[in-house]
């Protein structure tokens, strides 16, 4: 799993965060355009902020094919895929959970690449995990990436920054698909891959 860069955003810096958050989804959609790869999302404790980044973007509709919002943890299991069993075992705050989730939105929407989060966002803990604490993924070709993330300040800028974190990520993934391994040059320092 990977730590994202700039997963340790201080509150506050929202307004930076949103215009890099708008850059960011930019290049995302005019790479994936010129690759003529689609996108597609599933999302729990943003609901649904990650996939508005992109269709505010002019031109998204020829990458988005669409969105899930799993808020609920029965619905990534019948929504986006997941294993229930494994969903019982474990709960929603798991890495293979976000793996999952990836893989079943791509299929779901029929797009190349799924993106997914699920997290503790707070005000409480989760399951036992802490809050601040996100997995995130990227599925392509039916292989999940998994990120984990331990973010900080309170509700609203942890799905925030999950919402940054997912963006940048997908940002290396599609510059690496289009340019190569030196163009993503992620910084992630933990990661995993998931099948």
């Amino acid at each position: 799993m990977g730590r994202a860069p700039g997963t340790r955003r201080p509150a506050g810096t929202h307004s930076v965060a949103e215009s890099e958050l708008t850059a960011t989804a930019r290049r995302i959609i005019s790479t994936c355009s010129q690759l003529g790869i689609s996108l597609a999302s599933a999302e729990s404790l943003t609901g649904g902020r990650f996939v508005a980044s992109l269709v505010d973007v002019p031109g998204a509709s020829a990458v988005v094919r669409g969105g899930l919002v799993t808020y609920a943890t029965d619905l990534k299991a019948s929504l986006a895929g997941v294993n229930a069993d494994h969903l019982e075992e474990t709960g929603p705050i798991d890495p293979v959970v976000a793996a999952q989730m990836a893989v079943g939105t791509a299929v779901q929407c029929v797009a190349d690449i799924g993106i997914s989060c699920t997290g503790v966002a707070g005000p409480d803990p989760q399951d036992d995990k802490p809050v601040g604490l996100v997995y995130t993924a990227i599925a392509f070709g039916g292989k999940a990436k998994v990120f984990e993330h331990e973010f900080t300040g309170d509700r609203d800028a942890i799905r925030s920054q999950t919402v940054q974190a997912m963006a940048v990520n997908l940002d290396e993934f599609v510059r690496e698909l289009a340019f190569g391994p030196e163009a993503g040059q992620g910084t992630a320092d933990r990661e995993s891959v998931a099948e």
